[in-house]
């Protein structure tokens, strides 16, 4: 099972970054054509839908823009809650990786649903993750 990380569908978004939007495109493009092995994980869709917030508030979407974006990834992959034993997930991952609050709890929410790869640029792809490998889809 796959799941996308939040700055995948931010660069998908970001004209700022054409080099990174074209690949986050590309890979968004090429995960809905079989959506049965993705998943949209909670945390990432609370994340992203916080970000585009922002944009809103600085004036580079309007309310239409976020609703509207964030409608479409809602219907790209089937959305995973996570359950209650993510949080013990999160503190054994945090201390055997040295994770972040946030890193630790988005694998830990991986680990839940049986992801097994996941698609971020702010992880180490070299490492296992307790079952979870990251694959930088910007390198």
């Amino acid at each position: 099972m796959n799941a996308v990380d939040t700055n995948v569908f931010i660069y998908a978004l970001d004209a700022d970054e054409p080099s990174k939007q074209a690949k986050a495109q590309a890979l968004l493009d090429q995960l809905v054509q079989k959506p049965a092995e993705t998943i949209l994980l909670w945390q990432v869709a609370g994340e992203l839908l916080s970000f585009l917030r922002k944009w809103e508030s600085a004036g580079l979407l309007v309310a239409a823009d976020v609703e509207a974006y964030f409608h479409d990834v809602l219907t790209m992959f089937p959305l995973r809650f996570p359950a209650a034993a993510i949080f013990a997930m999160s503190f054994e991952l945090r201390s055997c990786f040295s994770l972040s609050h946030w890193d630790s709890m988005l694998l830990a929410a991986c680990q839940d649903a049986d992801v097994d790869l996941l698609y971020s640029e702010d992880l180490d792809p070299s490492t296992d993750y307790n079952g979870v490998r990251i694959l930088n889809p910007f390198a």
